[in-house]
Parts: structure tokens; C-alpha cells; sequence
């Protein structure tokens, strides 16, 4: 919980100037200042990346702007017009909509101000990016947590039964998300050849965890000859949205929840400890590297050179036993 709080203050410093109704208002010419505009800032994973991305640029000499757009997209366009508007050198940013991508880059193109895009990609309809990326090895990373779920069934001898569902929480407007559900499911598919295909649910939500709970309380009412739900999804709020919808359904003593991103699963433990969770795993994966690494992209560019157009970090699935050994700091 201290990093939790730890966490929030540094959310509350970074924004302060934002909130008061000022950017910081630095040229360009005199000092680096980049703007983090990020979809969801309220949440601990974008909180720990702009932190991430605050320390790089901070040891790069220069100011660190962070920005809560809310999941709104008129607050993102303001949140670009501001950076734009106080002679930003850069801007990484994670667009709560990716319709809007090729307005957002209009927009900083026109102001020749580099932007990287962080967690979700800025992209036209054909899914081509149109700025250099950074984030997670999505696909992958599913097939992650597709793995670890179908061992577990196969170890609990769940694969079969008539009465065992799997439940996917889906982002399928968000292209980051979309591969992620697809590894969890091929992977699971693969490795449980025999599950009833009738079996498999997907409830798609906006990716927060009260859109995730809702979602997957209306899949589990709907649906009441499955007694053992195995769970897993396209972000970490979602799953631990199923997780509490579980819970008040009194199904959670059997199910299964495989989270991602680690971040509130380690919650779970801290708080509940290993057996008073349905919470039984989660792919982890570091904010600093996301963080961090979009920024140093941005440097690159706006050292004139051109970067890679894609940057991808790896994960590694924690459970109860192993999550403080490999997640360090962040375990706490």
C-alpha cells in the first residue's frame, strides 16, 4: 500500500500545475520540456509510467509535464493545444481514442513537435502507425496467460466439464488489446484441445475496472450453469473487475482470475494473501521500461534522428509465490 500512496502524490505533484489551470509555460529554447498526456491518469499503471518518464527526462536536464486526459477525448485535444501552445520539444502520450490518431499528429506535425505513442498505437484505419510506438509484446504476452490458465486447468482436471466456463474480458476497439485476447485464447485453445468451444464468453468493456465488473456480471448472470469461471483479459482492471463481479456472485471460490499488468493483482496478495483471492495470477510487465523507453525514443527524435517504428517489452506471469522476487519495488 505505501507504493500505492507514494504513487497518488506523485500523480497529485505532476498534475498541480495542470489542475490549477496552467501548463507550465517553458520555451522550448530555453529548456526540454515534454508533455506525458496519458488516457487514463488516474490509474496506477499510467501513474507509475509517467513517474518512469518524469526520472528520464528529469536526467535528461529537462521538465516533465504529466497530463490526465480522463478517458475524454475533447481533454486530450485541449491537453495537445496545451503542449503545442507552451512550446513543447516533445510530447509521448497513450490517446484514450485512436479514431482521433491523424488529429492528433496534424496537430504536433504542424507545431514540428515530435510525439511517440505509449501502450496504444497512433494509427490510420488500416492500422499503419503513424508515429513511433512503445509498449508491450501483446500477442505474446496473452499467449503468456493463455499457457498459465490452461495448465491450471489441466492440473484441476477443469478441461471437459460442462460446468467450467472461460471468460475473456476484451478491449476490441483498443489495437493493443485486441492481440492480447487473441494469445490468451489461442494459447488456451492449443493446450486444452477438449474444451467445449460453447464454453468460451467474452465480455467486452472500456478498461476500467467498474466497465470491467459490469461486463462480467452480465456474462456471469446470464450464464448460470457455470460454476467455475476461469478468467482472464485484455488489461489488469478488467480482470479484477470480473474478479469482485465473481465475488458477488459466490463464484469465487472455485474460479480462476489471471490478470495483466500485475499492478492490482499484487494488491490482492499484500492485502488478502494468496487464499483469500480468485486472483491466482497475472502477467507482469515493467511501466518503467514503457516509460522510460518512450522517452528516450523521443530524445532520439528530437536529436533529428528516426527511431524504430516499434518498440516492444516482454512479461513474465507472477503468482502468490514469486510475484515480490520479480516485480521488486513494485510488489510493495
Amino acid at each position: 500500500m505505501k507504493r500505492k500512496m507514494v504513487s497518488v502524490a506523485l500523480c497529485a505533484a505532476m498534475t498541480a500545475g495542470v489542475l490549477a489551470g496552467g501548463a507550465v509555460t517553458v520555451s522550448a529554447e530555453d529548456k526540454l520540456v515534454v508533455y506525458g498526456i496519458y488516457k487514463a491518469g488516474d490509474q496506477t499503471w499510467f501513474i507509475d509510467e509517467g513517474a518512469a518518464a518524469q526520472k528520464a527526462v528529469e536526467e535528461a536536464g529537462g521538465e516533465f509535464v504529466y497530463v490526465d486526459a480522463k478517458m475524454n477525448p475533447e481533454e486530450y485535444l485541449k491537453a495537445i493545444d496545451n503542449a503545442i501552445a507552451n512550446k513543447a520539444s516533445g510530447i509521448v502520450t497513450c490517446i484514450p481514442d485512436q479514431t482521433m490518431s491523424q488529429a492528433a499528429i496534424d496537430k504536433a506535425e504542424e507545431a514540428g513537435i515530435p510525439i511517440v505513442a505509449a501502450d496504444d498505437a497512433l494509427q490510420d484505419a488500416e492500422g499503419n502507425k503513424l508515429a513511433p510506438w512503445v509498449g508491450i509484446d501483446a500477442y505474446n504476452i496473452g499467449a503468456a496467460n493463455g499457457e498459465w490458465l490452461a495448465n491450471y486447468a489441466n492440473e484441476n482436471e477443469l478441461v471437459g466439464k460442462e460446468d467450467v466456463g472461460l471468460l475473456l474480458m476484451t478491449m476490441d476497439t483498443v489495437s493493443s488489446c485486441v492481440p492480447r485476447a487473441e494469445g490468451e485464447l489461442d494459447k488456451f485453445t492449443e493446450l486444452c484441445p477438449d474444451f467445449p468451444e460453447a464454453n468460451v464468453f467474452k465480455a467486452d468493456y472500456d478498461g476500467t475496472t467498474d466497465k470491467g465488473n459490469t461486463a462480467a456480471a452480465a456474462v456471469i448472470t446470464a450464464n448460470p450453469q457455470i460454476k467455475t469461471w476461469l478468467v482472464t483479459g485484455a488489461n489488469e482492471e478488467g480482470c479484477i473487475g470480473a474478479a469482485r463481479a465473481l465475488e458477488s456472485a459466490g463464484l469465487d471460490a472455485d474460479a480462476c482470475v489471471v490478470g495483466l499488468g500485475a499492478y492490482m493483482a499484487k494488491d490482492e496478495w499484500n492485502n488478502k494473501g494468496a487464499d483469500g483471492t480468485c486472483v491466482k495470477a497475472s502477467a507482469y510487465f515493467s511501466a518503467d521500461q514503457v516509460g522510460a523507453g518512450s522517452v528516450e525514443v523521443l530524445l532520439d527524435m528530437i536529436e533529428g534522428n528516426e527511431p524504430e517504428m516499434e518498440t516492444a517489452v516482454d512479461a513474465v506471469v507472477v503468482t502468490p509465490e514469486n510475484y515480490k522476487e520479480e516485480m521488486g519495488s513494485y510488489a510493495e
